[in-house]
């Protein structure tokens, strides 16, 4: 090794350990010990694609995870299917697919309601550890549900029960709450392109 190259890889040893003693610090800092509300938003692909990532990762961690899709039930999905074969999960479709082909308001709003109620159930049970609420960020948005039930209940959870909520359009009091938000912005999408949802991929 040249003096030159030995120079180099002390300055990056040096940077890397400057960089370390600032995490192991902010992990040091970091005390609590409690339930977290994640919030999925943005106009791009994988917010819900992300909190079942979470699901099964909480599974494998031995949790209990209780799942209310609101929005989506038009269209079988994979994950539907792969995580109802776990006891540990329970998994409720209250949707009836996306609201441009439902057409229909009033039942829409019903069949929010209806999830909400079964949402509620799920954030005042202790047994499970993870709740996630896909798409009710969307029936919020919708005027489908008033906001001041679901703060309510999530702030009176139980202490150690994590929560996902996704779709786009979160409201500014959800976000205002959230411990971890995180918005997926879209670069490129298959579907501009004409290509169609794929299996797998999409649902």
């Amino acid at each position: 090794m040249t003096e030159k190259t030995e120079a180099a890889a002390e300055r990056h040893r040096a940077r890397k350990q400057h960089h370390k003693e600032i995490v192991d610090a902010r992990i040091s800092a970091a005390t609590q010990q409690r339930g977290v509300i994640l919030v999925h938003t943005g106009n791009g692909k994988g917010k819900s694609s992300a909190a079942f990532g979470m699901v099964a990762r909480s599974l494998g961690h031995g949790m209990r995870v209780g799942v209310v899709q609101f929005i989506k039930g038009g269209l079988a999905t994979g994950e539907e299917t792969f995580f109802r074969r776990f006891p540990e999960v329970e998994y409720h479709v209250m949707g009836e697919g996306y609201t441009w082909e439902t057409q229909d308001r009033e039942r829409d709003i019903a069949k929010a309601q209806a999830a909400w109620q079964v949402a509620h159930d799920m954030l005042r049970n202790p047994a499970l550890q993870l709740v996630v609420l896909d798409e009710i960020n969307i029936a919020l948005k919708l005027g489908y549900l008033d906001p001041g039930p679901l703060l309510e209940a999530l702030n009176n959870r139980p202490a150690m029960q994590h929560v996902i909520l996704t779709g786009r359009g979160a409201p500014d009091v959800l976000i205002e709450i959230a411990d971890t938000v995180t918005e997926m912005r879209p670069l490129k999408h298959a579907f501009d392109a004409g290509i169609q949802a794929q299996e797998g991929v999409e649902f």
